[in-house]
């Protein structure tokens, strides 16, 4: 059983639409039999895992890249920059691109129309964009700052004139060495290579309302600043957007100890990312329509416990709709009652807890951030 800090948020957002569903209207869920407003889980390590918070607390050399173009952005493009001849840039960025692949699962040497990749000898080279398509990998890849490091590494060998081996470079980049922050706490799925995948030490659940709610619709136009009206005083633009405010709670558990060993022991990154991690789940929104709704908030309470008792989240506390006027205040009450009232049926469920309420004026980010991370040293 690992040593484990749970944290506790109540965050209360106007009128926004933080996550959107297929039909773009705010993810929703059923809770008690009421709809409540949802934020994903995805959505909001997202927001944490790419803020400036998270950065400058484990520092860009310790975060890693998902995407699905790392053979194209990181080998193919700055080798054609370079100068260097097309057809080993591109023998270089399938190289890497495979190193990701099974055999069953990589893409072909050919384009989809059948016609041979750029680079062979008198052919014509295809628009760029066609190129980044086929380098594309067949899923996203948490790549981490190490293999990061190692793919730069064979650019710099291809610069010089190397030719790289296939099955070196695979064996090299296969690696759970120098993880990073962000995939030690995320994890990472590698379906075609299954013992490279890193389990996720920090667990995030979706964030929900925890009052009932109506997604609301905002009928908006846009005016034409060119149009004088002589011929048309209408709208340039008219729309709908879909909207909802709500005081959400959020549970997050990280799992120090597999932290420590999805870093290598490094009690320093562990601690570093443990406090960005905090911060930011504190102070960074998801970016949901931001520019329409302005919809920056901070948690207004935050709880955090730690101790080695099987983690518990607290959403029980909200099966009954929040009512009355003060949300806020209700919303804390009931949850510190549901602590409480965990703690007399199942004894202590944390050893060390820590608040600030600022409701109540009491406790601060500084404080909870110290206490959440000095679990990392032991």
């Amino acid at each position: 059983m690992g040593n484990f800090i749970q944290l506790h948020f109540l965050t209360s957002y106007p009128p926004s639409n933080l996550n959107r569903d297929d039909l773009g209207r705010p993810k929703t869920a059923m809770l008690g039999g009421t709809q409540r407003l949802r934020v994903s889980s995805q959505s909001l390590k997202r927001a944490w895992r790419s803020s400036d918070v998270f950065e400058k607390s484990v520092g860009e050399e310790n975060k890693g890249v998902r995407t699905l173009r790392l053979a194209y952005e990181r080998v193919y493009q700055p080798l054609c920059e370079a100068g260097v001849d097309e057809a080993k840039a591109l023998a270089a960025a399938i190289a890497v691109r495979g190193a990701f692949e099974t055999e069953k699962n990589e893409k072909p040497d050919k384009e989809p129309d059948g016609k041979a990749k750029p680079g062979k000898a008198g052919k014509t080279a295809r628009k760029s964009e066609d190129v980044s398509r086929s380098l594309q990998s067949s899923q996203l890849i948490f790549v981490s700052p190490q293999q990061l490091k190692l793919v730069d590494g064979f650019v710099q060998l291809v610069k010089k004139g190397e030719t790289l081996n296939p099955e070196t470079v695979k064996e090299k980049l296969l690696t759970n060495d120098g993880l990073g922050a962000d995939v030690a706490l995320f994890g990472r799925m590698m379906s075609a290579n299954q013992q490279f995948s890193v389990e996720a030490a920090a667990q995030v659940a979706h964030a929900i309302t925890v009052h009932k709610i109506t997604v609301e619709d905002d009928y908006f136009s846009a005016v034409d600043d060119l149009n004088v009206g002589g011929e048309d005083a209408g709208a340039g633009h008219i729309g709908t957007n879909e909207f909802a405010a709500g005081l959400y709670y959020l549970y997050v558990v990280i799992d120090q100890e597999l932290l420590l060993q999805n870093l290598g022991s490094d009690k320093t990154l562990a601690e570093k990312a443990i406090r960005g991690l905090v911060e930011a789940a504190c102070t960074v929104s998801p970016t949901g329509k931001k520019a329409t709704f302005a919809s920056f908030a901070r948690a207004s309470y935050a709880l955090a416990e730690r101790g080695s008792q099987q983690p518990r989240g607290l959403s029980t506390a909200f099966l009954r709709a929040v009512q009355g006027e003060d949300f806020l205040s209700g919303a804390i009450q009931v949850l510190k009652k549901t602590r409480d009232d965990m703690d007399k049926v199942y004894g202590p469920c944390a050893d060390k807890r820590m608040e600030f309420d600022v409701t109540a004026g009491t406790g601060s980010l500084k404080e909870l951030v110290a206490f959440t991370a000095g679990g990392a040293q032991g």
